[in-house]
């Protein structure tokens, strides 16, 4: 017998399905008490995960697993488990431990849930078999039809303060004074290390390297750049706006040799002003629910959770003096240098003319599936799937329902895209005397919610969300409560611009990161003010379009 507490992320993480096989493989009888309290959720999955055994100090999700092995007991291993609970705090938690005492106290209580395993090593939150027969938005191994030729993370830099900044200036100044940095490093490490074999590089590399974070942030990727004496130059074009979360837009210093991955962003968006739409989906293991978002621009890899690209378009750099292939797979625009083919394959376009007619183009495709990833059906009922792997989009039996859904989301990524220039819902705002200086007046540190009226304390509210608090002058009050049911990566849209439009300070480089500085070089005072109220108009008008989408009333053995 064999008893362990340990981080409980375990018994449903995607990249844990092996060892969920090899224990039941390995042990006759398993016992596994779900305690819960993962802190890295959001939203009312936080609420319901609740608090931590351990306390505050802990983020992971915590499990008793007992593990017996009985040679005398021939035949399949026996799984039980048992949850223990939605909602309940740390003393709640503890005091249901102590009652249970024993795993005789869970039997007594008749709490154990025997599990059957699936074939892929599934305890809980199973996938649906249903959704493996659809089609696949994107693959790698190119065995089967899917939707897109191509799928890709977001850019990672792993130095986001050095490579992102509200400000364009401040980047430059930034990322440029790190480069210049490194260059002199460089420079410094070729005298230190002349003659060194080329086993010692690395050894020596780590002895010299000035460590200071407020002048450098080292990668294992830079670190080997210096030791092959790679220089570097700080480039004006290599800046531009990327989208670093929902609806928030910062400054990026784009650059392989900063950025830790770029991955197909290149691909995507090869320059600042490259025409695209990407669709962002949740990728596989996050802990927050799935969600989708269009940009038109350059993504940070957390925009969404682990997140996934599905572009509209690929772009191919055009070499000097090269032939250009008008082939099926090649043919398309070209612009600045680079040439444009759809993402969308021709195998999902064939499938759709035979279901929906000949009339159905390539881009309907694309918004049909940005509608379906927008159905409450689709999620809830492929909830556990989408953590387990990309998204896979199913036909519609009615042609009228592929016309509805992609209709719907034709207008989705409207809103979504256009979110800074969409008309601000009506929110009434405060309106003291103008300050003489109308920029300081519009000044932005860190919203909050309002404090809760007597009603709204008596019924359990901490704070009043029909009004935010933008600064010590001005408040915005009657934002309809509705307005918080469009949540995307984990939280809702108002709330991503309540969290991200604030004065930061890196502890570690110093740096700053002002979001009003995106305001004074735009030349637009109340840029944030009036994107809170534009994103509750696209928060409103997302749930209306949401909650008028039809049913899936998925076709049947569609040959993907």
């Amino acid at each position: 017998v064999v008893g362990f507490v340990t981080n409980g992320s375990f018994i449903d993480a995607n990249n844990m399905d092996g060892l969920r096989g090899s224990l039941c493989d390995e042990f006759t009888s398993l016992y596994v008490f779900n305690l819960r309290g993962n802190a890295r959720t959001q939203g009312e999955q936080r609420r319901m995960e609740a608090g931590s055994v351990f306390g505050g100090g802990t983020r992971t999700p915590v499990a008793i697993t007992l593990l017996v092995k009985n040679p005398a007991k021939a035949g399949k291993s026996e799984l039980l488990y048992h949850d223990i609970g939605d909602y309940l705090d740390r003393e709640e938690k503890l005091k249901i431990v102590r009652t249970f005492s024993s795993i005789s106290g869970i039997e007594a209580a008749k709490n154990w849930t025997a599990l059957n395993p699936n074939a892929e090593n599934d305890w809980i939150n199973q996938r649906d078999p249903t959704f493996e027969s659809f089609p696949e938005t994107s693959s790698k191994d190119g065995d089967q039809i899917t939707f897109f030729d191509d799928h890709s993370s977001g850019v990672k830099t792993n130095r986001d303060a050095w490579a992102f900044n509200f400000s364009r200036p401040s980047l430059a100044k930034n990322i440029g004074a790190m480069i210049d940095f490194y260059v002199s490093q460089v420079s410094g490490f070729r005298d230190a290390s002349m003659g060194a074999g080329k086993e010692r590089l690395a050894q020596l590399a780590e002895e010299f390297i000035d460590v200071d974070p407020k002048k450098i942030s080292w990668t294992r990727e830079l670190k080997a750049d210096l030791t092959r004496y790679k220089p570097a130059t700080f480039r004006e074009d290599a800046m531009r706006p990327a989208l670093y979360r929902p609806f928030t837009k910062q400054q990026l210093y784009f650059d392989r040799q900063f950025n830790n991955c770029v991955y197909q962003m290149p691909a995507f968006f090869p320059t600042a002003n490259t025409p695209n739409v990407v669709i962002m989906v949740t990728g596989t293991g996050a802990a927050k629910e799935f969600s989708a978002l269009a940009a038109n621009l350059t993504t940070e890899f957390a925009v969404l959770a682990n997140g996934q690209g599905l572009p509209l378009y690929l772009y191919e750099k055009i070499e000097q003096g090269a032939k250009l292939d008008f082939s099926s797979k090649s043919d398309g625009d070209i612009i600045d240098g680079y040439r444009r083919r759809d993402a969308i394959t021709d195998g999902i376009l064939k499938t759709f003319r035979e279901a929906y007619g000949k009339d159905v183009a390539k881009e309907d495709i694309f918004y049909y599936v940005y509608g379906v990833l927008h159905s409450p059906e689709y999620r809830t009922r492929f909830a556990a799937d989408l953590k387990k792997m990309l998204p896979r989009i199913p036909l519609t039996k009615e042609a009228k329902d592929f016309k509805a859904f992609s209709e719907s989301g034709r207008k989705l990524a409207e809103w979504h895209l256009d979110y800074e220039t969409v008309e601000p819902w009506p929110v009434e705002e405060t309106v003291p005397p103008l300050l003489p200086d109308e920029e300081t007046y519009y000044t932005v540190q860190k919203m909050t919610f309002g404090r809760p009226t007597a009603a709204q304390k008596a019924a359990g509210a901490k704070w009043d969300k029909t009004r935010i608090v933008y600064n010590s002058q001005i408040t915005l009050s009657g934002i309809p409560v509705e307005a918080y049911g469009y949540v995307v990566n984990g939280k809702p849209a108002i709330e991503w611009i309540m969290e991200r439009y604030q004065f930061t300070r890196d502890k570690d480089s110093g740096i700053t990161n002002d979001p009003n500085d995106w305001c004074r070089e735009h030349n637009q005072p109340r840029y944030i003010i009036d994107l809170l109220k534009r994103v509750v108009r696209v928060s409103i008008e997302t749930m209306k379009i949401v909650k008028s989408l039809p049913a899936l009333n998925e076709k049947q053995g569609v040959d993907g």
